[in-house]
């Protein structure tokens, strides 16, 4: 199938970008990689009268350590993610999440504001900026916005951005040496949508978890930090069996699970309660 007509128009900076989203109302949608809209607009699943293609905008896409914050461009396409470009353990998570992420050519065009502005629930960069509580800058032509990623995600495909807004930059913590991370996915082959997904970050001190992070996706409609599993770690020496318990908690703690032609929701608690702890592993494996 091919789309519904439309009107196209180029913004050439976020301000003339907000301007037409203004003009436009939800009749505009944002075109940046367009790997997730040109699919569903050729099914017209969404058929929106006119596109605002972003790409020509030249700021966009960066990696920008300030501070104790990691600034990222909405921009930044999959693919850079995939080379180390940061010291310690965030920047040696990110090629390791980004590998994840669909098939090559999908990375090359896909970009990290898109992603999370499109709020797929097996998206993993959603979890990330779940998982870390993330910053989302959104821009209109009131100027920027602020919103944390625990108010950001609204359901599977919503998000908190309105309709004159356009994701401009993502704010991520940055981890001191002393934290480790891990990822772990599960799907029915390489490159297809996660059914579960999770992300382990602990904190290490003389032996022992003094600080976790762990986060889902893929399991419910939007990416959750699970609170449970991390109190299960905190104050205890790692090890298989602790990382079995974090596990179970997550499970325990997570509620209206997905159902679809991949997975019931008794699956996706039990593939949760796998992944969190083998993510958990994978942190300890990574140094």
């Amino acid at each position: 199938m091919k789309p519904a007509s439309f009107e196209y128009r180029v913004a050439d900076s976020w301000n003339a970008a907000a301007g037409l989203l203004a003009e436009f109302g939800d009749d505009a949608s944002i075109l940046a990689g367009g790997q997730s809209l040109v699919p569903i607009m050729n099914f017209r699943l969404a058929q929106p009268s006119v596109l605002v293609d972003v790409n020509s905008i030249t700021d966009g896409a960066y990696l920008k350590p300030d501070g104790a914050r990691l600034r990222i461009g909405a921009l930044t396409r999959h693919v850079r993610f995939e080379k180390p470009e940061l010291d310690g353990p965030l920047g040696r998570l990110l090629p390791r999440v980004a590998r994840h992420i669909a098939h090559l050519p999908i990375r090359m065009r896909g970009t990290f504001g898109g992603s999370l502005s499109h709020a797929d629930p097996a998206s993993e960069w959603c979890t990330l900026a779940r998982t870390f509580d993330a910053v989302m800058i959104a821009h209109s032509t009131n100027g920027d916005r602020r919103i944390a990623a625990a108010d950001f995600f609204h359901g599977a495909l919503v998000t908190e951005l309105h309709d004159d807004e356009v994701l401009r930059e993502i704010e991520i913590m940055t981890l001191g040496p002393d934290w480790r991370c891990g990822f772990a996915e599960f799907n029915r082959r390489a490159g297809d949508f996660a059914i579960v997904q999770s992300l382990a970050a602990i904190k290490l001190q003389e032996g022992r978890i003094m600080a976790a992070r762990i986060g889902v996706g893929g399991a419910t409609e939007i990416p959750q930090r699970v609170t449970a599993a991390e109190s299960v770690l905190v104050g205890h020496e790692p090890g298989a069996a602790l990382f079995a318990a974090a596990g179970h908690a997550a499970s325990e703690a997570l509620n209206d699970f997905l159902v679809d032609q991949q997975a019931t929701a008794a699956m996706r608690r039990d593939l949760v309660a796998v992944l969190v702890a083998r993510a958990l592993e994978d942190a300890m494996a990574a140094g």
